[in-house]
């Protein structure tokens, strides 16, 4: 493909987001509508880069790398331990998680009855106080495009489902394991040190006897967060 370069006017600033983990929504006009009319030269340009760029049909773009880091990290263990809670949380309130979650909103009063109910988890990502709460979690939601904020109402925009698919998977994994009477073989995640925020978040999990291919993005959440809860039910 020839790429015409006069024709992604948008390129730096796409880039730059993309490139530090953002997720271009519909909430970002000129940049999401770039993308989508050009789609292709972008794709074939980044590709050239080393960046796969990725068009989720509910109407998100982001970037996932050639090669899939070893470890998740730790950023994205915490949002999807969040999403996991949250979706638990507004089960047992009656309310749709998936209304909430999908172009709904949480307010910031929220925020503490949620922290007391689901301590213990919280702890593990290292999340102790409101505080912590909204710097490292929800701050970061709205720095890499999942969600915003406005006079203390958290909306969550389309790429949460990237989370939210996580979240199923881990539910399906319960109930087979309750099916079949039995554990699941699930390793142990491991959470390391916070990546630049220049970086992209990788998705992939350790898992020596798998090449990096082979464990897709959601499956390697999926398989920490249902240790997550696994420990956590133990434990109590």
């Amino acid at each position: 493909m020839n790429l015409d370069l006069s024709e992604l006017s948008q390129l730096a600033p796409i880039f730059r987001e993309l490139f530090k983990g953002y997720h271009v929504s519909r909430r970002d006009p000129e940049l999401y509508a770039q993308l989508s009319n050009q789609q292709d030269q972008y794709r074939a340009l980044f590709k050239a880069l080393g960046f796969e760029l990725v068009c989720d049909p509910r109407g998100f773009y982001y970037f996932v790398p050639e090669q899939m880091g070893a470890q998740v990290n730790k950023t994205a263990q915490r949002l999807a331990l969040f999403t996991f809670i949250l979706v638990e949380h507004l089960a047992d309130q009656g309310r749709d998680p998936l209304a909430v979650l999908d172009g709904g909103s949480i307010g910031r009063d929220e925020l503490p009855a949620l922290l007391e109910k689901y301590r213990d988890l919280f702890v593990q990502a290292e999340v102790t106080t409101q505080d912590e709460l909204e710097e490292k979690v929800m701050r970061r939601l709205g720095q890499l495009g999942f969600a915003s904020e406005d006079n203390g109402i958290y909306r969550f925009l389309a790429p949460m489902h990237r989370f939210l698919d996580v979240c199923l998977s881990v539910q399906q994994d319960r109930d087979l394991a309750a099916t079949l009477h039995s554990d699941l073989p699930l390793p142990t995640p491991e959470l390391i040190d916070d990546e630049p925020e220049e970086e992209i978040i990788s998705l992939a999990l350790d898992e020596p006897e798998l090449s990096a291919p082979e464990l897709s993005e959601e499956d390697a959440l999926a398989r920490a967060m249902a240790e997550e809860r696994t420990q956590q039910e133990i434990e109590a």
